[in-house]
């Protein structure tokens, strides 16, 4: 049940996410640096109160932890966003997309190691397919070199959100890595907010902007962190990151849901694909099945809270 109970989280974030991309429109021409350090500000506070209410400790970070959370707020949140900005100017979204549907493999080599055990053969050819299946979806789009340079950034961003979580997540868990992200990214861009845009931006967004972005700080920031970073605290980085397929599939739904036209023949190709991919990658193996070098259940272990807890 606890393994169904996290694969359901990991969904539950990767659709909060993928429905947010109509949501994210909404705030193109407002003044990034201001309206993301809003957005972040808020959902700390939303995490420290659900702390508090769950009776949930914060620790407060201590050594090299703080680089493992700086990093996390400075690429994962920070750059990537304006990697997606900046991006934009060059390519098509799809591009943006498809390098960050890239993701899966990454994430299913470089998590275990990082968990003290050996990758799986299956979860890596289930993240392969799942990224296949994510370009199809999204399908592909035109670009220029820095277009290209932007995605591949958002590609980095996107992978060491989950990664640079792994080492710190046994002591601080989801709820304590996600409150430490938020506020060090909140100040980060705060920073540079009051540098590029000046301290007067926030007086410039407007009531449909701040809606759009209080939803991204309590849906697509304070529940689907705290959902995601604990589906990657009990599955794994690798088996964990097969779920960023979903998000694609969701951003296609949302568009449909609001009144965007059908999905085209390529695109139910590629989220019959995912589901593949999905459906290959978090099956339980049998007794002979392909295994972890550590002998765990792929992606079922608990050896992110034991392998890497820093203390």
């Amino acid at each position: 049940m606890s393994r169904l109970v996290s694969l359901m989280s990991g969904a539950a974030a990767m659709c909060c996410v993928g429905g947010s991309v109509a949501v994210s429109g909404v705030l193109a021409d407002a003044p990034l640096f201001t309206t993301q350090s809003l957005r972040y500000a808020v959902a700390c506070l939303l995490l420290l109160a659900f702390a508090r209410t769950r009776g949930v400790r914060v620790r407060r970070p201590r050594g090299r932890e703080w680089g493992w959370l700086a990093g996390i707020a400075a690429t994962g949140l920070v750059v990537f966003n304006v990697a997606l900005v900046q991006g934009a100017q060059h390519a098509e979204p799809a591009v943006l997309g498809v390098a960050v549907a890239c993701v899966p493999p990454l994430l299913a080599v470089v998590g275990p190691l990082l968990e003290g055990r050996g990758p799986s053969r299956t979860v890596l050819a289930a993240a392969i397919v799942v990224t296949a299946g994510a370009a199809l979806v999204q399908g592909l789009g035109r670009t220029d070199a820095a277009g290209l340079a932007w995605a591949a950034a958002a590609f980095a961003c996107e992978a060491a959100f989950t990664l640079l979580a792994v080492p710190v997540l046994g002591r601080h868990g989801p709820v304590g890595v996600s409150v430490h992200a938020v506020w060090l990214a909140a100040a980060m861009l705060a920073v540079l907010g009051a540098v590029h845009e000046g301290p007067a931006a926030v007086t410039r967004l407007t009531t449909r902007e701040l809606l759009a972005g209080g939803y991204l700080a309590v849906m697509v920031t304070a529940v689907a962190f705290v959902l995601w970073y604990g589906s990657v605290a009990r599955l794994g980085a690798g088996t964990a990151g097969l779920l960023t397929g979903i998000a694609p599939v969701a951003a296609a739904g949302t568009g449909v849901a609001l009144g965007g036209p059908a999905p085209q023949l390529l695109v139910w190709a590629g989220i019959a694909t995912v589901a593949a991919g999905l459906a290959l990658g978090l099956r339980r193996p049998g007794p002979h099945a392909d295994r972890e070098r550590a002998g765990d259940d792929p992606g079922v272990t608990a050896p992110v809270t034991a392998a890497v807890n820093p203390a």
